[in-house]
């Protein structure tokens, strides 16, 4: 197994088609968006959304959007809820899975909140067979229950 030496960059004119034509191994479409969807939605968001690009050398290797500062529908119970940041979406190539770039975008997101002042990282995903919660939780998110759409809600402490 050759060494993982992953990046992190934004998306420019020159990549933006490529990272549009980024696609995850087929049974995992029912989970994750499209790229060209995530990145109309960072257009839309602009102060929230951080959209990178997941390299290995000169390759595209996946996608990573991370949100910062956001009011959740899960806490609108809640008075004076903290606004949260964490993990928006996460896009690996289906040939390039199992070699360690999820856990590196999660982890360099994680990094940019701490760099940004933040103690929490949040992250939602779609309940199935097949999906991202053992991911997550294996990396440390502690599952907090159902968002208004039917998503778990994770939470991960960064003060450790």
């Amino acid at each position: 197994m050759r060494a993982v030496s992953p990046r992190l960059e934004e998306v420019t004119p020159d990549t933006v088609l490529d990272a549009c034509r980024l696609e995850v191994a087929p049974e995992q479409r029912k989970f994750v968006s499209p790229v060209a969807q995530s990145l109309a939605e960072a257009y839309v968001h602009p102060g929230v959304a951080w959209p990178r690009l997941i390299h290995d050398g000169d390759r595209i290797v996946g996608f990573v959007m991370a949100f910062f500062d956001a009011r959740f529908d899960y806490d609108a119970d809640v008075p004076d809820a903290p606004r949260r940041s964490g993990l928006w979406r996460l896009a690996i190539a289906a040939g390039e899975q199992g070699r360690g770039y999820g856990r590196f975008a999660v982890g360099a997101v994680n990094e940019e909140i701490r760099r940004r002042g933040g103690t929490v990282s949040t992250v939602t995903w779609h309940p199935g067979e097949g999906g991202p919660e053992e991911f997550y939780l294996r990396l440390g998110y502690r599952k907090r229950g159902l968002t208004s759409d039917g998503e778990y809600l994770g939470d991960l402490d960064l003060t450790g």
